[in-house]
């Protein structure tokens, strides 16, 4: 509570006009869960857990997942309405697709009561396909040079657009595996996207206003989403989330931004990386899998060292308070 306080008094001290978006966001995404996590409870959205993931999470089977169904759209109608510019809706477009493709996802885990949803190729030529057409669209307005801090703009030309596909399948990725504890995703996503407003505030007010709205709709689900949790966001949200960060990034040229402020995000996806990596090796080399984690992603692996869920989750905040901290001081230095 007081942290989400905090974060929100630094905005408003930050940015007093903006200010009104993330708070905006905040308390219609918080008024609007009154009604749909009932409703969602009521349509029987409950999500399957893995029996083999850590064991206290058994309990939460049943929990309505799905969430992002509600406060990723109520966060993009407020952002749209504020600040209809073409940038802002070029997001709002991405963002709505990625979380298509997680509804997808969700919904087949409910239809079949398993935690199997659409198959991993699926979901990802899905993320593809999108990417491929963001690119399309920008390709007529956008610089192909990538901006670096301290550095001469690193011109990439056609070599621009597989890094522009890389980072919105990749960040939509990042952003799900974080999503894994009771507002483990929603909190350090709206971190990261008040991080992103500051950077990118003076060059893109409007992608910034943008960034403040949905981290006030991440703070109002984080009301339903706080352990314990009443809701999850499901692949709706953590990969319309991640999309959104991945296209802002984009269109604002702060790639070197993302890739610090979303800290826990790349701490999260090397985490599963560096497991899945090793196993296959030691497989290979001795005959039996071996593993670098009790289990990953990193949070996981953190619960099983013995923390209490809300402690990891505690963790992770402090650590995306940090990288933000870190990319706005740097920003002062540009």
């Amino acid at each position: 509570m007081f942290w989400r306080l905090g974060l929100a008094g630094l905005s408003w001290w930050v940015w007093p006009q903006q200010c009104w978006g993330l708070i905006g966001g905040a308390v219609v995404t918080g008024v609007v869960g009154l009604v749909s996590v009932p409703l969602l409870r009521w349509l029987k959205t409950g999500q399957v857990m893995r029996p083999e993931g850590p064991q206290n999470h058994l309990s939460k089977a049943g929990t309505p997942t799905m969430g992002g169904i509600y406060f990723v759209p109520v966060g993009l109608a407020v952002a749209a309405w504020l600040q209809p510019t073409p940038a802002v809706l070029a997001v709002v477009a991405v963002t709505l697709a990625y979380g298509f493709v997680g509804w997808l996802d969700d919904w087949q885990v409910i239809r079949k009561q398993s935690n199997a949803g659409i198959t991993p190729r699926q979901k990802l030529l899905g993320q593809i396909a999108i990417a491929i057409g963001a690119c399309f669209w920008m390709h007529t307005s956008m610089s192909t040079t990538v901006a670096l801090p301290w550095l001469p703009d690193l011109p990439l030309g056609w070599l621009f657009w597989p890094l522009a596909l890389f980072v919105l399948v990749g960040t939509s990725n990042a952003v799900n595996l974080t999503d894994g504890l009771d507002g483990l995703a929603g909190g350090t996503s709206a971190i990261v996207l008040v991080g992103m407003a500051g950077v990118i505030a003076a060059e893109h007010p409007d992608l910034a206003g943008l960034c403040l709205v949905l981290a006030g709709a991440c703070l109002g689900f984080l009301t339903h989403n706080r352990f314990p949790a009443r809701v999850f966001m499901g692949d709706t949200g953590s990969l319309a989330l991640g999309g959104a960060l991945g296209m802002i990034s984009l269109l604002s040229n702060s790639l070197w931004a993302l890739a610090l402020l979303g800290g826990v995000y790349v701490l999260e996806s090397c985490s599963v990386l560096l497991q899945v990596s090793y196993f296959k090796y030691t497989k290979k080399k001795t005959g039996t899998g071996q593993r670098l984690l009790r289990m990953s992603p990193l949070h996981h692996h953190l619960e099983l060292g013995g923390w209490h869920e809300t402690t990891v989750v505690l963790v992770l905040y402090l650590a995306a308070l940090g990288f933000a901290a870190l990319g706005w001081w740097l920003q002062t230095l540009l």
